[in-house]
Protein backbone atom coordinates (compact mmCIF):
# COMPACT_ATOMS: atom_id res chain seq x y z
CA UNK A 1 0.00 0.00 0.00
CA UNK A 2 1.39 3.62 -0.95
CA UNK A 3 2.63 5.29 1.79
CA UNK A 4 1.07 9.50 2.07
CA UNK A 5 3.89 11.29 1.10
CA UNK A 6 2.45 14.10 0.26
CA UNK A 7 0.49 14.60 3.09
CA UNK A 8 0.79 17.39 5.56
CA UNK A 9 2.07 15.20 8.28
CA UNK A 10 4.21 13.85 6.31
CA UNK A 11 5.77 17.30 3.99
CA UNK A 12 6.13 18.65 7.55
CA UNK A 13 3.17 21.36 8.79
CA UNK A 14 6.38 23.61 9.98
CA UNK A 15 6.86 23.93 6.04
CA UNK A 16 3.37 24.73 5.19
CA UNK A 17 2.04 28.32 5.28
CA UNK A 18 -0.83 27.99 3.92
CA UNK A 19 -2.62 24.52 4.06
CA UNK A 20 -5.72 23.96 2.06
CA UNK A 21 -4.83 20.31 1.29
CA UNK A 22 -6.76 19.13 5.05
CA UNK A 23 -10.44 17.67 4.70
CA UNK A 24 -11.52 18.84 8.22
CA UNK A 25 -11.44 22.02 10.91
CA UNK A 26 -8.63 23.38 12.42
CA UNK A 27 -7.36 20.92 15.55
CA UNK A 28 -8.22 22.38 18.85
CA UNK A 29 -6.03 21.68 22.23
CA UNK A 30 -7.62 20.26 25.08
CA UNK A 31 -7.07 23.24 27.32
CA UNK A 32 -9.77 24.93 24.91
CA UNK A 33 -11.95 22.24 25.33
CA UNK A 34 -11.34 22.66 29.28
CA UNK A 35 -10.83 19.05 29.89
CA UNK A 36 -9.43 17.73 32.79
CA UNK A 37 -7.45 14.24 32.47
CA UNK A 38 -6.36 13.76 35.94
CA UNK A 39 -8.89 10.99 37.31
CA UNK A 40 -8.92 9.48 33.87
CA UNK A 41 -7.78 5.34 35.21
CA UNK A 42 -4.97 4.27 32.68
CA UNK A 43 -6.82 0.74 32.70
CA UNK A 44 -7.41 -1.43 29.98
CA UNK A 45 -10.65 -0.01 28.22
CA UNK A 46 -13.94 -1.40 27.02
CA UNK A 47 -13.47 -3.36 24.06
CA UNK A 48 -16.42 -1.89 22.28
CA UNK A 49 -15.86 1.36 23.78
CA UNK A 50 -16.96 3.70 26.67
CA UNK A 51 -20.63 2.80 26.89
CA UNK A 52 -21.38 6.75 27.38
CA UNK A 53 -19.48 7.56 24.74
CA UNK A 54 -21.32 4.33 22.69
CA UNK A 55 -24.16 5.87 24.09
CA UNK A 56 -23.45 9.32 22.75
CA UNK A 57 -22.63 8.91 19.11
CA UNK A 58 -25.98 7.46 18.58
CA UNK A 59 -28.14 9.70 21.32
CA UNK A 60 -30.03 11.37 17.96
CA UNK A 61 -31.48 8.15 16.98
CA UNK A 62 -34.73 6.57 18.27
CA UNK A 63 -33.65 3.79 16.29
CA UNK A 64 -29.96 3.12 17.07
CA UNK A 65 -28.67 1.80 20.35
CA UNK A 66 -25.03 1.54 22.29
CA UNK A 67 -24.84 -1.65 21.23
CA UNK A 68 -25.08 -1.15 17.90
CA UNK A 69 -21.88 1.24 18.03
CA UNK A 70 -18.52 -0.08 17.85
CA UNK A 71 -15.92 2.93 18.86
CA UNK A 72 -12.43 2.43 16.80
CA UNK A 73 -9.44 4.15 16.26
CA UNK A 74 -10.26 6.64 13.71
CA UNK A 75 -12.52 6.02 10.60
CA UNK A 76 -9.31 4.44 9.16
CA UNK A 77 -9.53 1.53 11.38
CA UNK A 78 -13.66 1.23 11.16
CA UNK A 79 -13.02 0.93 7.35
CA UNK A 80 -10.26 -1.38 7.53
CA UNK A 81 -11.78 -3.60 10.32
CA UNK A 82 -15.17 -3.96 7.61
CA UNK A 83 -12.69 -4.70 4.47
CA UNK A 84 -10.67 -7.19 6.40
CA UNK A 85 -13.74 -9.00 8.28
CA UNK A 86 -16.27 -8.80 4.99
CA UNK A 87 -13.62 -9.47 2.32
CA UNK A 88 -11.22 -12.17 0.57
CA UNK A 89 -9.29 -13.11 -2.10
CA UNK A 90 -13.07 -14.93 -3.42
CA UNK A 91 -14.94 -12.11 -2.49
CA UNK A 92 -15.61 -9.08 -4.96
CA UNK A 93 -16.85 -5.48 -4.06
CA UNK A 94 -17.71 -2.70 -5.93
CA UNK A 95 -16.51 0.87 -4.81
CA UNK A 96 -17.76 3.91 -6.56
CA UNK A 97 -14.63 6.06 -7.11
CA UNK A 98 -13.77 9.08 -6.51
CA UNK A 99 -13.72 7.25 -2.28
CA UNK A 100 -11.29 7.32 0.09
CA UNK A 101 -8.35 5.84 -0.31
CA UNK A 102 -8.32 2.85 2.18
CA UNK A 103 -11.91 2.14 0.29
CA UNK A 104 -9.53 1.18 -2.47
CA UNK A 105 -6.36 0.08 -0.75
CA UNK A 106 -7.02 -2.20 1.74
CA UNK A 107 -9.39 -4.19 -0.65
CA UNK A 108 -6.62 -4.11 -2.97
CA UNK A 109 -3.97 -5.38 -0.55
CA UNK A 110 -6.80 -8.32 0.46
CA UNK A 111 -6.38 -9.16 -3.43
CA UNK A 112 -10.02 -9.83 -3.20
CA UNK A 113 -12.56 -9.10 -6.39
CA UNK A 114 -13.12 -5.29 -7.48
CA UNK A 115 -15.09 -3.44 -9.63
CA UNK A 116 -14.52 0.23 -9.75
CA UNK A 117 -17.60 2.39 -11.13
CA UNK A 118 -16.07 6.18 -11.76
CA UNK A 119 -18.22 8.67 -10.88
CA UNK A 120 -17.84 11.71 -13.59
CA UNK A 121 -18.39 15.73 -13.44
CA UNK A 122 -20.47 15.22 -16.35
CA UNK A 123 -23.02 13.53 -13.97
CA UNK A 124 -22.69 15.98 -11.02
CA UNK A 125 -20.75 12.71 -9.20
CA UNK A 126 -24.01 11.19 -8.61
CA UNK A 127 -23.80 7.05 -8.56
CA UNK A 128 -25.16 5.35 -11.52
CA UNK A 129 -27.62 2.44 -10.48
CA UNK A 130 -27.87 0.78 -13.74
CA UNK A 131 -23.68 0.50 -13.56
CA UNK A 132 -23.95 -0.37 -10.19
CA UNK A 133 -26.63 -3.36 -10.52
CA UNK A 134 -24.14 -4.51 -13.74
CA UNK A 135 -21.18 -4.89 -11.75
CA UNK A 136 -23.07 -7.40 -9.08
CA UNK A 137 -21.61 -10.76 -9.36
CA UNK A 138 -22.88 -13.86 -6.68
CA UNK A 139 -20.15 -13.20 -4.40
CA UNK A 140 -20.69 -9.33 -3.91
CA UNK A 141 -20.32 -9.43 -0.25
CA UNK A 142 -19.59 -4.71 -0.33
CA UNK A 143 -20.54 -1.71 -1.78
CA UNK A 144 -18.44 1.04 -0.61
CA UNK A 145 -19.65 4.99 -0.88
CA UNK A 146 -18.77 7.99 0.65
CA UNK A 147 -21.61 10.69 2.06
CA UNK A 148 -21.00 13.39 2.07
CA UNK A 149 -18.91 12.39 -0.97
CA UNK A 150 -15.37 12.44 -0.35
CA UNK A 151 -13.62 14.85 -2.45
CA UNK A 152 -16.72 16.95 -3.82
CA UNK A 153 -18.85 17.49 -0.39
CA UNK A 154 -21.30 16.38 -2.60
CA UNK A 155 -24.72 14.63 -1.51
CA UNK A 156 -25.80 11.01 -2.54
CA UNK A 157 -29.38 11.48 -3.21
CA UNK A 158 -31.81 10.10 -1.32
CA UNK A 159 -33.37 7.87 -4.17
CA UNK A 160 -29.86 6.69 -5.00
CA UNK A 161 -29.28 5.80 -1.41
CA UNK A 162 -32.52 3.67 -1.29
CA UNK A 163 -31.66 2.21 -4.25
CA UNK A 164 -28.14 0.86 -3.37
CA UNK A 165 -29.94 -0.23 0.00
CA UNK A 166 -32.63 -2.18 -1.93
CA UNK A 167 -29.98 -3.63 -3.65
CA UNK A 168 -27.74 -5.03 -0.84
CA UNK A 169 -30.85 -6.67 0.54
CA UNK A 170 -31.68 -8.26 -2.63
CA UNK A 171 -28.20 -9.23 -3.33
CA UNK A 172 -27.70 -10.04 0.55
CA UNK A 173 -24.52 -7.69 0.37
CA UNK A 174 -23.37 -5.16 2.72
CA UNK A 175 -23.46 -1.46 1.73
CA UNK A 176 -20.75 0.71 2.97
CA UNK A 177 -21.41 4.32 3.74
CA UNK A 178 -18.18 6.34 4.90
CA UNK A 179 -20.13 9.59 6.25
CA UNK A 180 -16.83 10.98 7.59
CA UNK A 181 -18.13 14.07 7.09
CA UNK A 182 -21.51 13.94 8.51
CA UNK A 183 -21.11 16.91 10.95
CA UNK A 184 -19.64 19.49 8.41
CA UNK A 185 -23.45 19.98 7.23
CA UNK A 186 -23.15 23.76 7.49
CA UNK A 187 -25.90 24.39 4.91
CA UNK A 188 -28.73 21.50 5.81
CA UNK A 189 -29.81 19.73 9.01
CA UNK A 190 -28.21 16.78 9.81
CA UNK A 191 -29.22 13.78 8.46
CA UNK A 192 -29.69 10.38 10.69
CA UNK A 193 -27.12 7.74 10.08
CA UNK A 194 -27.44 5.62 7.43
CA UNK A 195 -27.37 2.54 8.80
CA UNK A 196 -30.94 3.18 10.90
CA UNK A 197 -32.47 2.28 7.61
CA UNK A 198 -31.50 -1.64 7.41
CA UNK A 199 -29.17 -4.08 8.86
CA UNK A 200 -27.25 -4.35 5.55
CA UNK A 201 -25.89 -0.48 5.79
CA UNK A 202 -22.75 -0.24 7.60
CA UNK A 203 -21.77 3.75 8.83
CA UNK A 204 -18.72 5.25 9.98
CA UNK A 205 -17.96 8.09 11.16
CA UNK A 206 -15.44 10.06 13.16
CA UNK A 207 -14.25 12.81 15.67
CA UNK A 208 -11.62 14.02 13.13
CA UNK A 209 -12.79 15.84 10.64
CA UNK A 210 -16.01 17.94 12.56
CA UNK A 211 -14.58 18.60 15.91
CA UNK A 212 -10.66 18.90 15.39
CA UNK A 213 -9.86 16.36 17.07
CA UNK A 214 -8.04 14.35 14.60
CA UNK A 215 -4.87 13.18 17.21
CA UNK A 216 -7.17 11.37 19.57
CA UNK A 217 -7.87 9.15 17.44
CA UNK A 218 -11.39 8.43 17.55
CA UNK A 219 -14.03 6.73 14.88
CA UNK A 220 -16.79 4.50 15.18
CA UNK A 221 -18.81 2.11 12.89
CA UNK A 222 -22.45 1.58 13.54
CA UNK A 223 -24.07 -1.58 12.55
CA UNK A 224 -27.74 -3.26 13.41
CA UNK A 225 -25.83 -6.52 12.21
CA UNK A 226 -25.32 -8.26 15.61
CA UNK A 227 -23.19 -11.63 13.64
CA UNK A 228 -21.51 -8.32 11.93
CA UNK A 229 -20.31 -6.28 15.21
CA UNK A 230 -19.38 -9.71 16.80
CA UNK A 231 -16.47 -10.43 13.88
CA UNK A 232 -15.29 -6.82 13.78
CA UNK A 233 -15.25 -6.54 17.67
CA UNK A 234 -13.09 -9.65 16.99
CA UNK A 235 -11.08 -7.98 14.84
CA UNK A 236 -10.72 -5.31 16.39
CA UNK A 237 -9.22 -7.21 19.60
CA UNK A 238 -6.97 -8.86 17.75
CA UNK A 239 -5.44 -5.15 16.26
CA UNK A 240 -5.72 -3.14 19.84
CA UNK A 241 -7.89 -5.23 21.88
CA UNK A 242 -9.40 -1.77 23.25
CA UNK A 243 -9.12 2.37 22.76
CA UNK A 244 -7.15 4.60 24.76
CA UNK A 245 -9.09 5.19 27.71
CA UNK A 246 -7.53 8.81 27.26
CA UNK A 247 -8.98 8.91 24.00
CA UNK A 248 -12.31 7.86 24.56
CA UNK A 249 -12.83 9.79 27.69
CA UNK A 250 -11.93 13.63 25.64
CA UNK A 251 -13.82 12.36 22.60
CA UNK A 252 -17.58 11.95 25.33
CA UNK A 253 -16.01 15.67 26.97
CA UNK A 254 -16.19 16.42 22.54
CA UNK A 255 -19.53 15.08 22.77
CA UNK A 256 -20.96 17.08 25.55
CA UNK A 257 -19.78 20.19 23.98
CA UNK A 258 -20.94 19.09 20.82
CA UNK A 259 -23.76 21.17 20.43
CA UNK A 260 -21.34 24.69 21.24
CA UNK A 261 -18.46 23.21 18.97
CA UNK A 262 -20.00 22.56 15.92
CA UNK A 263 -21.94 26.23 16.15
CA UNK A 264 -18.81 27.33 16.14
CA UNK A 265 -17.38 25.36 13.21
CA UNK A 266 -20.45 25.64 11.25
CA UNK A 267 -20.00 29.57 11.22
CA UNK A 268 -16.55 29.34 10.41
CA UNK A 269 -17.53 27.00 7.13
CA UNK A 270 -20.08 29.56 6.16
CA UNK A 271 -17.47 32.25 6.35
CA UNK A 272 -14.69 30.10 4.49
CA UNK A 273 -16.78 29.04 2.01
CA UNK A 274 -18.43 32.58 0.79
CA UNK A 275 -14.62 33.24 0.12
CA UNK A 276 -13.93 29.95 -1.74
CA UNK A 277 -17.40 30.43 -3.84
CA UNK A 278 -16.27 34.19 -4.52
CA UNK A 279 -13.13 33.04 -6.02
CA UNK A 280 -14.17 30.36 -7.63
CA UNK A 281 -16.97 32.72 -10.07
CA UNK A 282 -13.81 35.11 -10.22
CA UNK A 283 -11.81 32.15 -11.85
CA UNK A 284 -14.57 30.60 -13.77
CA UNK A 285 -12.46 30.94 -16.88
CA UNK A 286 -10.26 28.84 -15.35
CA UNK A 287 -12.54 26.58 -13.27
CA UNK A 288 -15.18 24.27 -13.39
CA UNK A 289 -16.63 23.02 -9.96
CA UNK A 290 -20.23 21.92 -8.18
CA UNK A 291 -21.07 23.40 -5.26
CA UNK A 292 -20.63 20.92 -2.32
CA UNK A 293 -23.95 20.40 0.12
CA UNK A 294 -22.06 19.75 3.28
CA UNK A 295 -18.31 19.10 4.43
CA UNK A 296 -15.07 21.17 4.22
CA UNK A 297 -13.60 20.53 0.43
CA UNK A 298 -14.47 21.41 -2.89
CA UNK A 299 -13.12 19.98 -6.04
CA UNK A 300 -12.40 22.36 -8.79
CA UNK A 301 -11.56 21.34 -11.86
CA UNK A 302 -9.63 23.26 -14.49
CA UNK A 303 -10.56 23.71 -17.74
CA UNK A 304 -9.18 20.96 -20.36
CA UNK A 305 -8.50 24.08 -22.79
CA UNK A 306 -6.05 25.34 -20.25
CA UNK A 307 -2.34 23.75 -20.48
CA UNK A 308 -0.75 22.80 -17.63
CA UNK A 309 2.45 21.76 -16.63
CA UNK A 310 1.14 19.68 -13.65
CA UNK A 311 4.98 18.46 -12.95
CA UNK A 312 5.89 22.53 -11.96
CA UNK A 313 2.65 23.34 -10.53
CA UNK A 314 3.07 20.90 -7.77
CA UNK A 315 6.08 21.76 -6.94
CA UNK A 316 5.77 25.48 -7.35
CA UNK A 317 3.04 25.63 -5.29
CA UNK A 318 5.11 24.23 -2.56
CA UNK A 319 8.54 25.01 -3.06
CA UNK A 320 7.68 29.24 -3.98
CA UNK A 321 3.81 29.37 -2.71
CA UNK A 322 4.39 27.13 0.45
CA UNK A 323 0.73 26.13 -0.23
CA UNK A 324 -0.59 23.19 -0.52
CA UNK A 325 -3.79 21.30 -2.00
CA UNK A 326 -5.07 18.28 -2.41
CA UNK A 327 -4.30 16.72 -5.85
CA UNK A 328 -6.63 14.42 -8.08
CA UNK A 329 -4.37 12.18 -7.89
CA UNK A 330 -4.74 11.32 -4.30
CA UNK A 331 -8.40 10.62 -5.48
CA UNK A 332 -7.08 8.22 -8.75
CA UNK A 333 -8.20 11.59 -11.18
CA UNK A 334 -6.65 13.40 -13.40
CA UNK A 335 -4.17 16.16 -12.47
CA UNK A 336 -6.67 18.72 -13.65
CA UNK A 337 -8.63 18.22 -10.56
CA UNK A 338 -7.68 19.62 -7.02
CA UNK A 339 -9.26 19.46 -3.54
CA UNK A 340 -9.03 22.33 -1.86
CA UNK A 341 -10.41 22.32 1.90
CA UNK A 342 -11.81 25.84 3.21
CA UNK A 343 -12.23 24.45 7.14
CA UNK A 344 -8.72 24.06 7.82
CA UNK A 345 -6.84 27.48 7.04
CA UNK A 346 -8.49 30.94 9.08
CA UNK A 347 -10.17 33.23 6.68
CA UNK A 348 -6.81 35.28 5.97
CA UNK A 349 -5.12 32.06 5.10
CA UNK A 350 -7.34 30.70 3.16
CA UNK A 351 -7.63 34.49 1.14
CA UNK A 352 -3.51 34.22 0.11
CA UNK A 353 -3.89 30.39 -0.33
CA UNK A 354 -6.88 30.49 -2.97
CA UNK A 355 -4.47 33.43 -4.65
CA UNK A 356 -1.52 31.07 -4.42
CA UNK A 357 -3.30 28.59 -6.23
CA UNK A 358 -4.17 30.73 -9.43
CA UNK A 359 -1.04 32.82 -9.56
CA UNK A 360 0.62 29.37 -9.99
CA UNK A 361 -1.70 28.20 -12.30
CA UNK A 362 -0.61 31.27 -14.29
CA UNK A 363 2.96 30.29 -13.76
CA UNK A 364 2.60 27.22 -14.82
CA UNK A 365 0.60 27.62 -18.13
CA UNK A 366 2.09 25.94 -21.61
CA UNK A 367 2.05 28.53 -23.83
Amino acid sequence: MPIEVESPEEMGYSTIQYNLAESSVRDRTIGELGIDLSNVLMNYGHHRGLPQLQEAICEESKVLKAEHVLVTAGAAQALYLVATTLLNPEDHLIVVRPNYGTNLETPRGIRCGMSVIDLSFESGFQPDIDQIQKAIRSNTKLISITHPHNPTGVFVSQSTIDSLIQLGEKQGCYLLIDETYRHLNFKTPLLPYFAEKSNRVISVSSLSKAFGAPGIRIGWVISRDAKLQHDLLAAKEQMIISNSVVDEYIALQIFLQKEKLLKEVHSTLQTNYQIVEEWLKANEAVFEWFTPDAGAVVFPRIKKSIQIDFSRFNDRLYSHYHTVVGGGHWFEQNQHYMRIGFGYPTASELSIGLKNVINCIEDSVIH
